[in-house]
């Protein structure tokens, strides 16, 4: 979970000043749905990422 927080507050909310809670929580969403959750790898995959699982899937 630090690695997360650690990303997140480097990758995406550094320098960056949101008007509004709304605002900051759509940069937070779109950090995890985006970037995040697809790239992350998963020890229930084999330490894959969902992508490389989806790329391998569609390979001939």
């Amino acid at each position: 979970m630090a690695s997360f927080f650690s990303s997140l507050k480097t990758e995406r909310t550094a320098r960056k000043i949101c008007r509004t809670r709304d605002k900051a929580r759509a940069e937070v969403f779109d950090y995890i749905e985006r970037f995040y959750t697809p790239r992350r790898r998963d020890p229930k995959l084999g330490y894959l990422s969902p992508m490389e699982i989806e790329a391998r899937a569609t390979l001939p």
